[in-house]
Formats: C-alpha cells, structure tokens, sequence
C-alpha cells in the first residue's frame, strides 16, 4: 500500500455520504431514453464534474451528422436533441490514460402498481437504493465520478489523464459512446462500471433488433375461413425461432457457458388487427437476435433471415406472400477485451485491496453493451466491473447495494493510480 494509494481510499471513505447523496439525486432525475430529462441530467452531470475541478466538454451532438454514418450503432427512440459530457483530471502528461465510462440513460419504468416504492424516489432500506437506473447504471457512473474526485481530494497527482465519460442513448444503441468517440476521446484503457455484482466481463455477445412484417387476408370474422389470420401465419416463424435458437447453442465461446443461453433470441412485441370482428391481415414483431462472442454481425443476421425464408418455403400462403425481415434500432456487434491487454489482471488486483480480498468471477455476458465501440471502434482495451446485479435492471425492484457502490468507487480509484501512474 503506497503512501498515495492509503490517501485515496482514505479520500473515497470521507466521501461516502456525499457519493450516497449524489447518488440519489441522479436516481431522482427521470433520464428515460429519448425524453428531455435525459438531457437534463447529462447537464446535471457536467455541472456536477466542473464543481469538483475537472475541466468538462458538455456539448450537442450532432444527431444529423452521426445518424447518417454508415457505422452509427442506430437508435430506438426519436430524440430531438442530444448532449455528451466528459471530464477530465489532467495528469502531467507522461502516463497512460484511463477512461471510466457509464450511461445516464434508463428504460421505461412499466407498470408503476409492480413497484413497492415509486420509481424515482431513490429510497434507501436494508442496504441498498431503489429505483429506475439505481442499478442500470447511475451507481457505477456515480462511483466513477467519486473515484476521481477522491484522487483530488487527495491530493494525487497523476501523470497521466483521468477521464469521465457520461454517455446517453447507450440502452438502445450507444449513442452517446460513439458520439464520445466521434467527438475524439480516447484513452489506453476504459473501464464500464455496468452492474456486474462485482465481478469482472471482459467480453459481450452482441444483439441485433429486428422486425418481422407477416402479412395475412382481411375478411369478415363470420367468414373467417375465407380469410387468412397473420396471428396464425406467425406461428411457423415462432417454431423456426425456437429452432434456430436451439442449433446456435449446440457450441457456445467457454466465457460464456455458465448462461442457459449464450445468445438468446426474443420476440418482445407483436402488434396484429385493428378491429375485432376481422380476420387480421398484418402481425408486426419486433425481437432481439443474439450474436455470439466473436460472430460477425452479417452472419448472425443471414442466420435468422434464412431461418425465415425456410419456415415461408414450407407454408403454401407465406411462400407466395414471404416475411419481410428488417433490421433496425440497436445494433449491437458482439466484442471482447484483446488477448494481449493485462487489465483483467490489473482490477483482479485492485479488488482485493479494495474489496479486502471478497473473490470475483470473470465471464463473458449474453447482452451488447457499449464495450463493442469502445474496443472496436475506438481501439481502446475496455471490460466492465460494477455495482449491483444485471437481473435487476429493467424491473419493478431495481436495486443497489450501497457497499457495492462505495467498493467500486475504492476499486476504480486504485486502478487510476496504477494505470495513470503517480507523479
């Protein structure tokens, strides 16, 4: 334990009630993808890293330009502006740099009578934080934040730069992280401080959003035989789904094996009729096909198509009126941290001190996340290591536990230490 090293994490302890409370404020903002409060707490966020010395880049991205790339990682929401924000703790110049990465963006809450307390309220009991994004992932991006600030509170000086990422948009498509990385930010090593119970992924299946159009013949319900149902001709393609699904998992990568499915497919819309009475003659699904770790998106995508066009081959109706597949929203590649980086080794090693010796798993996880721009696109070697448990997000009971969060922002503080270097 270096005299510097014993500072921070003597720093990050006197921080915890300000980090507990800044956590909740960010939870009380209600950042849903693609409303005006997700701005809002992006301008929250950069106000709140300049309060704390960094200099800060708050700017709109320009939602035209990016779109329009022929690598953008789309979008499942209409927004009609968008800001990224990072902030940066200058080193002196001759040290590797270090990003910490996390989304301000949440899902929709659902059905607000499935939540015991409201949503946003960031109440706190038996050890934990509640609400929509407490896990998914305000308290990695809040740790993050507390991680820089106690090296400054410290009184560390680090030689190379420290950088805070806080990104939009990165639940339905990355957005913000590839407008962070258009923007020109780069650093030697990232880290993504998504909920991963503490444990250390250094890879991601990817996952691709498409949309199935299976048209059928409108007719009075009372001739309903003279018609044909497009809910009954959706049934052959659920079948080949299911088949498909079965065949991809017949050999998963080994990071991956401890999933039921490595890279699941799944029909999570169906919208079909307009009336009652009338045979339905349009099923529109929408789904989210898996790729597997180290599959290109293209053969993923012919994978599923295939499986369509068969299931249409062997249906005298569909043969002659085929499905329409279209790929659209987020496109999520599947990636992994190069072979020849150390930085599992370097937070393994941080997490002992940090966690005082709590033991950590290392696997792959079966979702895209932003990891796949950040190493693809941006050559930058990136894993994720956060607080709170991934089969939480996304539901009535999002939760974090708070030692998690204070374990994390330790953690990360110490590997900006050895990755930056002290001056």
């Amino acid at each position: 334990m270096t005299d510097a090293a014993a500072r921070v994490l003597d720093a990050v302890e006197a921080l915890r009630q300000p980090m507990l409370d800044e956590l909740a404020t960010v939870v009380r903002i209600p950042s849903v993808g693609g409303t005006d409060a997700e701005n809002d707490a992006q301008a929250h966020m950069a106000a709140h890293l300049a309060d704390h010395g960094l200099d800060v880049d708050h700017w709109q991205i320009d939602l035209a330009d990016l779109t329009a790339r022929p690598d953008f990682p789309g979008m499942e929401v209409d927004r009609r502006e968008a800001w990224g924000v990072v902030g940066r703790l200058n080193g002196t110049g001759d040290g590797a740099s270090l990003m910490l990465n996390g989304h301000i963006d949440v899902v929709p809450t659902g059905d607000p009578d499935a939540w015991v307390d409201p949503p946003f309220a960031a109440e706190v009991r038996d050890g934990r934080m509640y609400g929509r994004g407490a896990c998914d992932m305000k308290a990695g991006l809040v740790a993050s934040a507390y991680a820089v600030h106690a090296i400054r509170a410290a009184g560390v000086r680090l030689r190379g730069d420290l950088l805070l990422a806080s990104v939009l948009g990165e639940e339905d498509g990355g957005l913000g992280t590839y407008a962070t990385l258009q923007r020109g930010w780069r650093a030697d090593a990232c880290v993504i401080a998504e909920p991963t119970e503490m444990d250390i992924i250094p890879a991601n299946s990817g996952a691709l959003t498409f949309r199935l159009r299976v048209r059928g013949q409108a007719t009075h319900a009372a001739r309903r035989s003279d018609g044909v149902s497009a809910i009954e001709k959706f049934w052959p393609l659920w079948s080949a789904i299911t088949e498909l699904e079965a065949r991809r998992h017949r050999t998963v990568d080994p990071l991956t094996a401890r999933w039921a499915l490595a890279h699941p497919i799944s029909i999570g819309t169906v919208h079909c009729g307009d009336w009652a009475s009338s045979v339905p003659d349009l099923l529109v699904a929408e789904g989210r096909m898996g790729v597997a770790i180290g599959e290109p998106v293209d053969a993923a995508r012919a994978d599923l198509e295939d499986a369509i066009a068969r299931a249409c081959a062997g249906d005298p109706w569909l043969r002659d009126h085929p499905v329409e597949v279209e790929w659209w929203g987020g496109q999520f590649a599947s990636s992994r941290l190069p072979a020849e980086s150390d930085l599992v080794q370097r937070v393994q090693a941080v997490h002992h001190v940090a966690s005082g010796g709590a033991p950590l798993d290392v696997y792959g996880a079966p979702y895209g996340s932003d990891l796949r721009l950040l190493t693809e696109l941006g050559g930058i070697a990136t894993l994720q290591y956060g607080p709170g448990d991934a089969m939480l997000a996304h539901g009535p009971a999002e939760s974090v536990p708070i030692d998690e969060v204070f374990t994390t922002a330790r953690s990360l503080a110490l590997l900006a230490l050895d990755i930056c270097g002290v001056a």
